[in-house]
């Protein structure tokens, strides 16, 4: 449920209303509620150990500092205390006057694996006169390994696997490619996979480092074969067929794991430049693997 609050925080919020040229103000004057801002947040755990705050929310200001005590759910919880991440405190003050305060919690980085899917829930010890019903006391945290982005673990070997090549539009044989890819110089995080899906045409593909909990890849759409290397010999269109990133799908990549997730479109145009067919649209999954391993695929005749 996000951003559970915002119903009770519009009538919290000073609106003005205006009459004439003269504004009135207008604020809540509802019971006075303590509780989570939410019910579920992503906690991001880097090398750095960041604090990562979880919001406490109130209705009404007080003229004395209210302290409440904060549970760890055991059975509603996979991540350890102590082990996975910690609370700096087991309480939270919403001091006087104000009307939020921060439950801090710190990620333990080196004990959490690369594939771990953490979580834990908190309970909120609120007086029964301001626990609100409607929205409880609890929270839930997932915890979320962000790895540093390093580009040129992107490069070298790829394991590429994709819908595409088991589905009737494929015409070769493999259900995996091995390609090679490297870094584009003067494109900032961007780099080339040789032989996406047929031999000599090239890829370009961008990581958009921004947000690391949010890692995503973008692609422009790029020429990836001929019609006629893709359908036996048969030309279609223009002659080219085209290689797109939807933007109805998210496509990301993990640091933690080396790969990337990414849906991509196939499409063929005519001379004019109108749509002339839509071949599909595809997941492709990209897996950096050690020169060891290639070399292992290689003698399997990939």
């Amino acid at each position: 449920m996000r951003k559970i609050f915002m119903g009770v925080m519009a009538a919290v919020a000073a609106m003005t209303v205006f009459s004439g040229c003269e504004p009135k103000r207008v604020t809540y004057n509802g019971p006075s509620y303590l509780m989570f801002s939410d019910t579920l947040y992503q906690c991001g755990v880097r090398e750095t150990e960041d604090t990562f705050n979880i919001p406490v929310s109130a209705t009404k200001s007080a003229d004395y500092d209210r302290t409440l005590a904060v549970e760890i759910i055991d059975k509603e919880s996979n991540a350890v205390e102590g082990k996975h991440y910690r609370l700096l405190s087991n309480t939270v003050t919403v001091k006087a006057g104000e009307l939020a305060a921060n439950v801090q919690v710190v990620g333990n980085y080196d004990n959490i694996s690369n594939t771990d899917s953490l979580g834990f829930a908190l309970h909120l010890v609120v007086p029964e006169s301001e626990e609100w019903d409607l929205y409880g006391t609890k929270a839930k945290v997932v915890l979320q390994k962000v790895c540093p982005f390093d580009i040129h673990d992107f490069t070298g070997y790829c394991v590429v696997t994709s819908t595409f090549f088991s589905s009737d539009n494929w015409t070769g044989v493999s259900t995996m490619r091995l390609i090679t890819t490297d870094i584009v110089e003067g494109e900032e995080n961007t780099i080339v996979l040789h032989d996406l899906y047929y031999d000599g045409y090239d890829i370009k593909m961008k990581f958009d480092t921004e947000d690391d909990m949010e890692p995503l890849v973008e692609m422009e759409e790029q020429m990836v074969a001929t019609t006629a290397d893709a359908f036996l010999g048969n030309v279609h269109g223009d002659g080219n067929l085209m290689i797109s990133q939807p933007t109805a799908y998210t496509s990301y990549f993990s640091s933690c794991e080396d790969f990337v997730l990414q849906y991509v479109t196939l499409n063929v145009y005519d001379t004019d430049g109108a749509l002339y067919g839509t071949v599909g649209t595809y997941v492709n999954i990209l897996e950096w693997i050690s020169d060891g391993e290639a070399e292992d695929l290689k003698q399997q005749g990939y």
